[in-house]
C-alpha cells in the first residue's frame, strides 16, 4: 500500500518512497522509443539532476524553467528542482520567441534547459542549457539530497493559456500539488498497477499535473507521448496495455475519424477529457465501443475542480460535474454570496487546491478573490444534484439590444447541430444592437447552410442571442490544452 507523504512533505521526496518498495516497478516508458525507466532509476536520476542543478548554482526560491518535449528528463528536473526548494516553470513550446521572451523577464528564471531547435531570447542573469550539456553536468551517482520545505512554499509557476490577453504566472505551493494528485488519484481511482497514457504536452498544467504527476504519486506507470497521432496512439494504448488515457476532446474526434479500433482500446478502464466539453456525438460513438469517458473542468490556478463521472456524461451532456473531494467550489453573485440552485453566477473556490497568487501581480491576486474564495471567472450553474454547468466567461459575456448574451449558452446549442463539428461565439460591435453575436463554426459536412443553420437555432434561442453572421472557418484556434482562443478570434472582427 503507498505511504501517503502528506500535504506538507516536499513533491521531490515522493518517489523515493516507491523506490525503495518496488523500485523496479516502471515509473516511465517512452512511447517513441519505448524506453522503459523503473521508480529506482528515475529516482538515481533526479538525485543527479538536483546534483547538477546545485553545482550550477540554484537555491531555494531560484525559478528553473524548462522548454522540453515530454521526455523522462522533464520530470526529473520537476521533482530535483521540487527538492531544492527551486521553483519549476513549464514553458510553452509552441510560443514565439516573442512571447516565450515575456514569460523569461516576468519570471527571471536562474536557468532555462531547453532543446536547440526551441529559441528563447537572451536575459543577463539567466543561464541557458541544451539537455546534452546539463547530463554532462550530472554526477555518475549520486546521494539522495536532503529536501527543502514543502507545505505551503512555491514548487512551481505555471502561465495561464492567456485565452483573453497576457498570461499571468500562477504560483503553485508543495500542498496544493498534493491535494490536486490526491484528487485526480480519487477521481481516477488510481492505484500503482494502472499505465497512463499521456499524449498532451508537459508544458501543461493537464498533462504535467493532472495526468503524470498524480500517476507517479500514486506510483503507477506514465506512458510520455511527445507526438499526437490518432492511429499511433490508439497502438501505444494496446501496446502498453494501458488503464487510463486523458486527452482533449479534439485528439478523441480524430481518432474515431482515423478509424478507431476498439480492441485497441480494450484494456482502458475508462477515459478522461478536459479542456473544452466533449460533443454528446462523440459520447455516444465510444459509448458504443464500450469507452467510458469521464470529463473535467479546471483551471490553471486550482487544476481539477470538478469532474463528471461517465454514468453521467450523457444524461448530463455539456456539465462539468460535480466539485472535488479535497476544495470547495460554488455558485457567487457579483458580491460573494450564494445564488439559489439553478441561478446563473460566477464559480468560485477555496482551500488547498487553489494558487498561492499571481507571481508579482498583488493587484490582480487580490482581484481575483472575494471575501477568501477564489474568482474563477467562469459563470455556471449548479442543479439540484449539485451538478454544474457551464454558461460562459464574465469577460466574454455580451450585451446586446440591452440583453446579455453569453456565448457558452449560444455555443451549446449550435454545437447540437448534426451539420456543426466545432463552433465558437464572440460578441463585436453592431450599430443597430451595440453588439452582436458572430459565430465561427467548423462544418462537419459540405452541405452546412449557415442560414438554415441560423433558422434551427432560432426555434431553440431567443431572438437576441442569436448570432447577426455565421463564419465558416477550417478549424478554430485553440491552446495547447484544446481552449478556444477568443481573443484571436475577436482580432479578426
Amino acid at each position: 500500500m503507498r505511504r501517503d507523504p502528506g500535504p506538507e512533505a516536499n513533491v521531490g521526496t515522493w518517489l523515493a518512497a516507491h523506490a525503495d518498495a518496488r523500485g523496479d516497478h516502471p515509473a516511465l516508458v517512452v512511447e517513441a522509443s519505448g524506453e522503459r525507466i523503473s521508480y529506482a532509476e528515475l529516482e538515481a536520476r533526479v538525485n543527479r539532476a538536483a546534483a547538477a542543478l546545485s553545482a550550477l548554482g540554484v537555491v531555494a526560491g531560484d525559478r528553473v524553467a524548462l522548454a522540453l518535449p515530454s521526455e523522462p528528463l522533464y520530470l526529473e528536473l520537476y521533482f530535483a528542482s521540487a527538492l531544492l526548494g527551486a521553483i519549476l516553470i513549464p514553458l510553452n513550446t509552441r510560443l514565439t520567441a516573442a512571447e516565450l521572451g515575456f514569460q523569461i523577464e516576468d519570471s527571471e528564471p536562474r536557468l532555462v534547459v531547453r532543446e536547440g531547435a526551441i529559441e528563447i531570447p537572451y536575459r543577463s542573469g539567466t543561464h541557458q542549457l541544451a539537455p546534452d550539456e546539463l547530463r554532462a553536468r550530472m554526477p555518475g551517482r549520486a546521494e539522495r539530497p536532503a529536501a527543502a520545505p514543502g507545505g505551503e512554499s512555491p514548487q512551481a509557476i505555471l502561465y495561464t493559456s492567456g485565452t483573453t490577453g497576457r498570461p499571468k504566472g500562477a504560483v503553485l505551493p508543495h500542498r496544493k500539488t498534493y491535494w490536486n494528485s490526491r484528487n485526480a488519484e480519487r477521481y481516477f481511482e488510481l492505484v500503482g498497477d494502472d499505465v497512463v497514457v499521456v499524449p498532451i504536452p508537459l508544458f501543461h498544467s493537464f498533462g504535467l499535473k493532472i495526468l503524470s504527476v498524480p500517476a507517479l504519486f500514486a506510483g503507477a506507470t506514465a506512458v510520455l507521448v511527445d507526438r499526437f497521432d490518432p492511429i499511433g496512439l490508439a497502438d501505444c494504448i494496446a501496446r502498453e496495455r494501458a488503464t487510463l488515457l486523458g486527452a482533449v476532446p479534439v485528439m478523441y474526434e480524430r481518432m474515431l475519424a482515423a478509424g478507431l479500433e476498439p480492441a485497441k482500446l480494450e484494456t482502458l478502464r475508462f477515459a478522461f477529457s478536459a479542456g473544452a466539453a466533449l460533443g454528446v456525438e462523440t459520447i455516444e460513438r465510444y459509448a458504443r465501443l464500450g469507452i467510458r469517458l469521464k470529463q473535467g473542468y479546471g483551471q490553471t490556478e486550482t487544476s481539477i475542480l470538478c469532474c463528471l463521472d461517465a454514468a453521467d456524461a450523457l444524461r448530463k451532456a455539456g456539465s462539468v460535474g460535480r466539485p472535488v473531494a479535497f476544495g470547495e467550489v460554488r455558485i457567487a453573485d457579483e458580491n460573494g454570496r450564494d445564488v439559489p440552485r439553478g441561478t446563473r453566477g460566477e464559480i468560485v473556490v477555496r482551500g488547498p487546491i487553489v494558487m498561492t497568487g499571481y507571481w508579482r501581480r498583488p493587484e490582480e491576486t487580490e482581484q481575483s478573490r472575494i471575501d477568501g474564495w477564489h474568482r474563477t471567472g467562469d459563470l455556471g450553474v449548479m442543479d439540484d444534484e449539485g451538478i454544474i454547468t457551464l454558461v460562459g466567461r464574465l469577460k466574454e459575456l455580451y450585451i446586446s439590444g440591452g440583453e446579455n448574451v453569453y456565448p457558452a449558452e449560444v455555443e451549446r446549442v449550435l454545437g447540437q447541430h448534426p451539420q456543426v463539428a466545432e463552433v465558437a461565439v464572440v460578441g463585436v460591435p453592431d450599430e443597430t444592437w451595440g453588439e452582436a453575436g458572430r459565430a465561427y463554426v467548423v462544418a462537419a459536412s459540405a452541405e452546412l447552410d449557415a442560414s438554415a443553420l441560423l433558422a434551427w437555432a432560432g426555434r431553440r434561442l431567443a431572438r437576441y442571442k442569436l448570432p447577426r453572421e455565421v463564419v465558416v472557418v477550417a478549424e478554430l484556434p485553440r491552446t495547447a490544452s484544446g481552449k478556444v482562443q477568443k481573443h484571436a478570434l475577436l482580432a479578426r472582427s
